[in-house]
């Protein structure tokens, strides 16, 4: 086994849930816990949903789980209070203004529908759960090698785009991995996503499992339920979902996943951690063997696949949408790259409770955005006129509406460059220089800090992913591969860039056209690109689909006519 799996046989994860409250009351050190608990103590306490910072030694990301992104108004507020209350970073590490964009005690939406908070101390985790217990939230479960938290459409109920509101479903899954100790230790992250949209906004084809509408018809009669796809994933070695030929009653989704859990449990790789994820295993046996796994290790007999209900791929909610029922509407709002203040989150969530009815909620979206629902038409004006919506505005241009950012190097173990400030300057900074077609209305322009994919770079019109580049003028020269960046001034931060993935009818993954571009060159890069493709366009495309298009030396040949050193870079240490 590899070293994680062995940390994992020597203590059930799960019991770091009592650990970490008695390492509060206690008073704990992060020293004395590694003392007490040993090398294994940090990768266990993911499964509390909380991980350590990358370079601010003693401090911890929290991440809560909303299946579904569903939130009532009560529970936003807690999150949005906590986070103001509990994500303050100290003034060693700049206090109130440790971040020149965002200040202090600000929240991150995730492309998982979780809320993600920084500067956590163990000492206060016990209370924020208390609080959390009190409105029904956990972050347990929302890290480590188990079921992470259920995506599902976040207009369910609400659109007419829907076969069936699928929220019960997403809700029951969800209830029945958590804290679930017989699935809580699988060879890896196990992600799932359940809708009854036609849509497929929350993104079927990249997770392990994908539930999405479907009809059969059973003994005479139509029936609702669901088709799935399985082994999905991005990260290194991104592949597609696999369609099974299997048709799921809703009331049998959560045997289904069980059964799915179960066959990766026993087959899935716990040697190489590296390709441990189901995907990897899906594509050794092909989708027909692992459908016949599944089947062998279910207690329901499930019929073969009926009639597929998916129409398309819907990026976001962003702007004001009817409802189902007359005079009421929902707004989605644009959080570029999911980072906004707990106190303006808190406010979202008492505006939520002010202008909707009794059933408002506020949904998180796989986008990083977030929406507030069963406003009354005569509501919206004023709901529009809140602090908040004035900065995340349900309006944006197409480069704010599509921008998407992973956590990056300012918290993350595994991040190379810094990510959420710079996604938000460029969005902006691309609005004023470059003009876009006024039929398209959103350019997908994610960015990771590393090769993980936290932010989905693969499935954007625009890709990153982060690189430390060296520009000096021979190219390689003998800088150590250690080196610190402060210490040569042509190591510079930098990222691969990709163009044309999507998801729906036509997806596919984007091609890595350019390889270690510092980070200054980008912008001119795309001023080449967005130029060439207002030139060249048909009508109504694309940009991916124009980036598809065009041969990759082309693309390449025009990001080079900028007045900057888009290609020559190379990655440190290749």
């Amino acid at each position: 086994m590899n070293t994680v799996e062995q940390w994992k046989a020597e203590k059930h994860p799960l019991e770091m849930i009592e650990l970490v409250e008695e390492f509060a009351e206690e008073g704990l050190s992060f020293d004395e816990i590694e003392e007490r608990e040993g090398d294994g103590v940090w990768e266990r306490m993911k499964w509390t949903g909380m991980y350590t910072h990358g370079v601010q030694r003693g401090y911890i990301m929290m991440r809560t789980k909303v299946p579904g992104g569903y939130l009532t108004p009560e529970q936003a507020e807690v999150v949005g209070e906590v986070a103001s209350e509990y994500a303050r970073a100290p003034e060693e590490f700049g206090g109130a203004e440790q971040n020149e964009l965002w200040g202090d005690a600000y929240l991150d939406i995730t492309t998982r529908q979780d809320v993600q908070k920084h500067w956590i101390e163990i000492e206060d985790v016990p209370e924020i759960w208390d609080r959390y217990d009190e409105v029904g939230l956990t972050t347990i479960g929302g890290c480590g090698d188990g079921a992470r938290n259920v995506l599902g459409c976040p207009a369910a109920g609400l659109s007419d785009h829907e076969c069936f509101d699928a929220q019960p479903v997403v809700d029951a899954v969800s209830d029945f991995f958590e804290g679930n100790r017989e699935y809580g230790n699988l060879p890896r992250k196990f992600k799932m996503t359940i809708t009854g949209c036609t849509e497929d906004c929350s993104q079927s084809q990249i997770n392990d499992i994908g539930l999405t509408p479907a009809k059969k018809e059973i003994e005479g009669e139509w029936q609702y339920g669901f088709h799935v796809k399985v082994g999905g994933g991005l990260s290194d070695g991104p592949r597609m979902a696999s369609p099974l030929d299997v048709f799921i009653p809703p009331q049998d989704a959560v045997e289904f996943c069980r059964a799915v859990a179960q066959t990766f449990k026993e087959l899935g790789d716990r040697h190489n951690r590296g390709v441990c994820r189901m995907r990897y295993l899906v594509e050794q046996v092909g989708p027909e063997k692992y459908e016949e796994a599944i089947r062998d290790r279910a207690s329901v007999d499930f019929p073969t696949s009926g009639q597929d209900l998916t129409e398309g791929y819907r990026g976001d909610h962003t702007g004001v949408h009817d409802q189902k029922e007359d005079g009421l509407k929902y707004v989605g709002f644009n959080v570029i790259t999911g980072r906004m203040g707990g106190d303006e989150f808190a406010a979202a969530a008492r505006a939520a409770r002010e202008y909707g009815t009794e059933d408002a909620s506020v949904r998180l979206a796989t986008d990083q955005n977030f929406l507030i629902t069963h406003v009354p038409e005569e509501n919206v004006e004023d709901l529009l006129a809140e602090d908040f919506a004035q900065e995340y505005k349900p309006d944006p241009g197409p480069f704010e509406r599509g921008a998407v950012g992973c956590t990056g190097s300012e918290f993350c173990n595994y991040g190379i460059i810094e990510t959420k400030k710079r996604v938000k300057r460029w969005a902006r900074e691309l609005e004023e220089r470059i003009d876009t077609p006024d039929d398209l209305e959103v350019v997908r322009m994610h960015m990771s800090g590393c090769s993980a994919s936290c932010a989905q770079p693969q499935i954007a019109d625009i890709g990153f992913r982060g690189e430390t580049v060296q520009v000096d003028g021979d190219g390689r020269s003998d800088i150590p591969d250690d080196a610190d960046r402060g210490d040569y001034e042509d190591l510079v931060e930098g990222m691969d860039f990709g163009l044309g993935g999507a998801l729906g009818t036509d997806n596919e993954f984007l091609d890595w056209v350019e390889s270690a571009v510092p980070a200054h060159a980008v912008v001119p890069a795309l001023e080449q690109l967005f130029a060439a493709f207002a030139d060249e366009r048909h009508e109504g495309e694309r940009f991916y689909a124009w980036c598809r298009r065009v041969d990759n030396d082309r693309l390449r040949t025009i990001m080079q006519r900028a007045d900057a050193n888009v290609a020559g870079g190379v990655a440190h240490g290749d």
